[in-house]
């Protein structure tokens, strides 16, 4: 398989690890607030790195990086992930795997062959107000529905999280994620932030007082839950 995009050093995508970021290329979603337009359209510019660039530059990093976080787009669109994903875990590093939770079937083997250190899934939005928060209006929400129950009922480090916009979230959708997720070990709100790369540009974020307000109506439910990037 081939990445389209390389972080070479990160200590915020992998939690607790000194990382790098792998991206792929790709996404069945249209999310109007993603912030990687360029590789949910597969943009032409993109840089390409085959799996042997990955892993040569793995080796050369091995005793100074502790984890790969892989992320997207979508990666799961790539059927040759979990075997990639057995290669880095040979080479003696932790994995954490990012993704929209599209492919449960995929999903369930990483975590049943221990493939992954590591997972974090979005949750959109309420399952009322999932297919318009994705760009597919008709969206049929089951495999996030089992995506979720997978994660929920596992014993692998998981966070479920949510990108918090104006447009498209209000109370009433944190009360009905928090029904839906109730009992999660970790659940996280992000504020939206424009990165410049937007698929829609019209989306805004909220404030944090708003931000605060969300968070204390979805701790009902996951009592740890917590905000991200907001004092």
């Amino acid at each position: 398989m081939v990445f389209n995009g390389l972080q070479k050093l990160t200590l915020l995508d992998f939690p607790g690890k000194v990382a790098c970021t792998l991206f792929t290329a790709g996404c069945d979603f249209r999310c109007p607030f993603c912030h990687n337009a360029s590789l949910v359209y597969r943009d032409d510019k993109l840089e390409a790195f085959t799996e042997d660039d990955i892993l040569s530059f793995l080796k050369k990093r091995q005793g100074i990086l502790e984890g790969v976080a892989v992320t997207g787009g979508e990666p799961m669109l790539n059927s040759g992930l979990p075997d990639f994903m057995a290669k880095i875990k040979a080479l003696g590093y932790a994995v954490k795997l990012d993704t929209n939770g599209s492919y449960p079937d995929r999903l369930k083997y990483v975590i049943e062959k221990g493939l992954a250190d590591k997972i974090a899934v979005d949750i959109k939005n309420s399952k009322e107000k999932y297919g318009i928060t994705v760009g597919i209006p008709d969206y049929d929400i089951k495999p996030i529905e089992e995506s979720v129950n997978i994660l929920l009922n596992s014993d692998i480090d998981y966070e479920l999280r949510t990108t918090v916009t104006e447009n498209f979230h209000d109370t009433d959708d944190f009360i009905k994620i928090g029904e839906w997720i109730k009992g999660a070990k970790a659940y996280s709100l992000q504020n939206f932030v424009d990165s410049g790369e937007l698929i829609d540009g019209s989306i805004k974020g909220v404030s944090p007082e708003t931000m605060h307000s969300y968070l204390t109506v979805v701790q009902k439910y996951i009592p740890n839950a917590q905000l991200r990037g907001v004092e």
